[in-house]
């Protein structure tokens, strides 16, 4: 009969954990695996991340560089292959329920080739999108 007193795990599936520092028998008495003495004998006995024994650090050694401008727009990106698949007018807001774009401003690139006659409203556009649209028969219009 099974019952709970009697439940055993197959053979293999427990393993007894190495104890460590627990007598000469064990195998990992003496200095329990840590060698002798010494920095990495102790506890909390490591260098901090980025120590070079005092030497002054390479992250301290190496020069600055670089410049991040605040004012800098991030434009979010159509194609003109993407609008061939659209109809009718097309704003920030429709690209935004179509999903192409997300909340940013918004820029159509020249990528691609346009055969409808579109309305195209966007904040900034390519030279070459601009040429592209209008000369199917469309109208581009910049939004601030």
């Amino acid at each position: 009969m099974l019952t709970l007193k009697t439940l055993k795990s197959p053979k293999g599936a427990h393993k007894n954990i190495k104890r460590i520092g627990r007598g000469q028998g064990s195998g990992q008495g003496t200095q329990a695996g840590k060698g002798h003495k010494g920095q990495l004998a102790r506890s909390g006995g490591r260098v901090r991340r980025g120590f070079e024994g005092g030497q002054m650090p390479l992250h301290r050694r190496l020069p600055k560089f670089g410049f991040t401008n605040p004012f800098r727009v991030e434009y979010s990106v159509v194609n003109l292959q993407d609008l061939e698949k659209l109809d009718g007018d097309i704003t920030p807001d429709s690209l935004i329920e179509c999903n192409l774009v997300s909340r940013n401003p918004v820029k159509i690139l020249g990528k691609g080739k346009l055969t409808k006659k579109l309305n195209v409203k966007a904040h900034k556009f390519s030279e070459t999108a601009k040429k592209a649209i209008e000369s199917a028969g469309g109208k581009v219009e910049v939004i601030s």
